[in-house]
């Protein structure tokens, strides 16, 4: 299975910024759709952004839409996520990992086979 390094959490104040980073191991980063998942305390793990293998069309969770952007660099195998305006209910540790993309529409699913979960990177958002 494919490893994922998840980076660039941090503490933050309401209204700031992070920028956060998945470096994924092995060829197969270019040809899978990734998404960034976050779990809060007491709460399922949830996709908030996810972006298909050309970046030709994004996901956003509508918690977080117009306030991050998903990008990947494929030559790198990294995606990325850059956060904007946060919020205290975005604190939470957050993952990568693939997502299977949704035909009929809905929200993208992880796809279970790609890679182990990494340990994640957290956010913290003071308020």
């Amino acid at each position: 299975q494919v490893q994922l390094v998840e980076s660039g959490g941090g503490l933050v104040q309401d209204g700031g910024s992070l920028r956060l980073s998945c470096a994924a191991s092995g060829r197969t980063f270019s040809t899978n759709a990734m998404g960034w998942f976050r779990q809060a305390p007491g709460k399922e793990r949830e996709v908030v952004a996810a972006i298909t293998r050309g970046a030709g069309s994004t996901y956003y969770a509508d918690s977080v839409k117009g306030r991050f952007t998903i990008s990947r660099d494929n030559a790198k195998n990294t995606v990325f996520l850059q956060m904007n305006s946060l919020k205290p209910e975005d604190t939470a540790v957050y993952h990568c990992n693939a997502v299977i993309w949704p035909i009929y529409g809905g929200s993208p699913r992880l796809k279970a086979d790609f890679g182990s979960w990494g340990q994640g990177t957290q956010v913290t958002v003071s308020s």
